[in-house]
């Protein structure tokens, strides 16, 4: 069996936002992702916790 990830609290990615463009950021619960379609970047989360560093984050199209 997988494990699961860890449970992400959901006020917390309410007042989360993109650190490149200060814009909104979709959870992408599958991936483990915080997404800014804005900013073309994909923030992951680690053991429940989002890191929120441009240089960790994936580009997305």
């Amino acid at each position: 069996m997988t494990p699961k990830p860890p449970a992400t609290d959901p006020r917390m990615l309410e007042a989360l936002v993109c650190p490149v463009t200060h814009g909104p950021l979709s959870y992408d619960a599958a991936a483990q992702e915080l997404v800014s379609k804005h900013a073309g970047l994909a923030f992951p989360i680690r053991n429940g916790i989002p890191i929120m560093l441009a240089d960790e984050a994936r580009e997305v199209d």
